[in-house]
């Protein structure tokens, strides 16, 4: 059986080009002892695999030049020599980046009995959906009644936080950029503040309007403006929960940080960064908080779709040009 799958042929520096992604093939090997085979059926493109190809170990280490990329997926198993997974299984696993997968048994989740899409293991169930539940509860220690700030707020992270701190009780402002995400943000009870074309002087003006009792947690997925910002509008004691900063992922040199640091001083505030996979062992606790709520509807989540799994080099671009609302994810073809 032949499996399709991306590699990279370089290392971009900046803005990775479309022309880095070489869609190659191979024939798979016979299956050994505990590997199944894995038709995939969604891919998920995340903001981190950008890290990877740099060519430097981070927390993950770096994708291989020549070599097949990878990262989540959803499919069902082909074939298995693994007596723990039947051909049928719907499973979830990280042999993203190609139509056919062939990775150990051990390495592969059978989906929950959820009534739920299976895409949303990608999303609102998967990664995205498990960052937002630890940094919001385990790391920035939201209790209800805060005042809550997400930038991102319409992301596949910060889509999910604002819902997760509405539910809680929480005053909640979203930070993002075009209108049809501010909208969104509006439909669903968060105070919606836009970043585009304002100084950081100019955006925290406008959070403080829009949560003029100030800021109690913040929960960080930008970096840069958002960050300055939101740092002279901290309540003592504040919590920040960092998840990322996708404004620093395709700079070139080192960018200057905020010159309002000393304000976790002054406020008594912590700031803590956090990777999800360090908390994974928790994961169960989350599906058995979020996931009836998903199956009942009681979260809006979004999700982008790129057909194809030609398309997916494009999908991941495009998460730096803020052309996702919610979870981007590749549909494969049948």
């Amino acid at each position: 059986m032949q499996s399709r799958y991306f590699t990279l042929t370089d290392y971009p520096e900046g803005v990775p080009s479309r022309e880095i992604f070489k869609l190659e093939s191979q024939e798979l090997p016979d299956l050994a002892h505990g590997e199944v085979r894995i038709k995939n059926r969604w891919l998920s493109v995340d903001p981190y695999m950008r890290g990877r190809m740099s060519g430097v170990r981070t927390y993950v280490p770096p994708f291989e030049l020549g070599q097949p990329m990878d990262g989540g997926a959803i499919g069902e198993v082909i074939e298995s020599n693994d007596e723990k997974l039947k051909v049928g299984d719907r499973v979830s696993h990280m042999g993203g980046w190609r139509d056919v997968a062939q990775v150990s048994g051990e390495s592969v989740f059978k989906l929950p009995d959820h009534d739920v899409p299976e895409q949303a293991y990608l999303g609102v169930l998967g990664m995205p959906g498990m960052t937002a539940w630890t940094g919001l509860n385990q790391i920035a220690e939201c209790r209800a009644g805060d005042n809550v700030l997400v930038s991102a707020a319409s992301g596949a992270v910060g889509s999910l936080v604002v819902q997760l701190a509405k539910a809680k009780g929480c005053h909640v402002v979203g930070i993002a950029g075009s209108a049809h995400k501010l909208a969104w943000l509006e439909s669903i009870g968060v105070e919606p503040v836009t970043y585009k074309e304002r100084t950081a002087k100019e955006l925290g003006d406008a959070i403080a309007l829009a949560s003029p009792e100030g800021i109690d947690v913040y929960f960080e997925n930008v970096g840069g403006t958002c960050l300055e910002a939101a740092l002279d509008h901290l309540n003592e004691g504040a919590r920040i929960a960092v998840c990322g900063m996708i404004t620093s992922y395709n700079e070139r040199q080192e960018g200057v940080g905020p010159g309002n640091l000393f304000q976790i001083v002054a406020r008594r505030a912590r700031m803590q960064g956090f990777i999800v996979a360090d908390h994974w062992s928790n994961y169960g606790y989350f599906l058995n908080d979020v996931a009836p709520q998903v199956a009942k509807g009681t979260f809006d989540y979004q999700e982008t779709v790129e057909e194809g799994l030609e398309r997916t080099p494009d999908a991941f671009l495009a998460l730096f040009e803020g052309g996702n609302t919610g979870k981007m994810l590749v549909k494969l073809n049948d």
